[in-house]
């Protein structure tokens, strides 16, 4: 992963992180009021993870891997990289099941929902009833 830079991103490369969603994952439309964290290599957007402010904690949201770079360990390095920006306050995700394992290895635990602040109970309800298998995960700081 040497070869991989994670750096948080300037707003002036906006444009490029909206662009980047918009073609491998629509529904994850970012914000220019979250921190935005990028994986690249060679001066190609290898990937992206945005964090939304809350006032107590924050919400890990939207990570996406270039497609053509999945499946190489990519999420787990990008995780490891951005370490202090997850442990700088309580931080939660709503995770894909199948992506546990991936947000376990980071420090995240699974919790029950009702665990989740009382901003993030809603949204989880409403993306579980949209049909999405998520679950429920906090960060635990080692």
């Amino acid at each position: 992963m040497a070869d991989y830079r994670f750096l948080p991103l300037d707003n002036l490369r906006f444009p490029l992180i909206a662009r980047f969603y918009k073609d491998h994952y629509p529904a994850g439309k970012p914000k220019k009021d979250e921190i935005i964290w990028t994986m690249e290599r060679e001066k190609r957007l290898a990937g992206s993870v945005r964090f939304r402010q809350f006032e107590q904690f924050q919400l890990l949201t939207g990570m996406l891997i270039a497609p053509d770079l999945r499946g190489k360990k990519l999420g787990a390095a990008f995780l490891r990289a951005i370490e202090e920006q997850i442990s700088s306050k309580d931080c939660y995700c709503l995770a894909y099941r199948y992506l546990t394992p991936l947000y376990e290895e980071a420090g995240f635990v699974l919790i029950d929902s009702n665990e989740l602040p009382e901003e993030l109970q809603g949204r989880y309800a409403s993306y579980c009833n949209s049909g999405k298998d998520l679950i429920p995960m906090k960060h635990l700081p080692v």
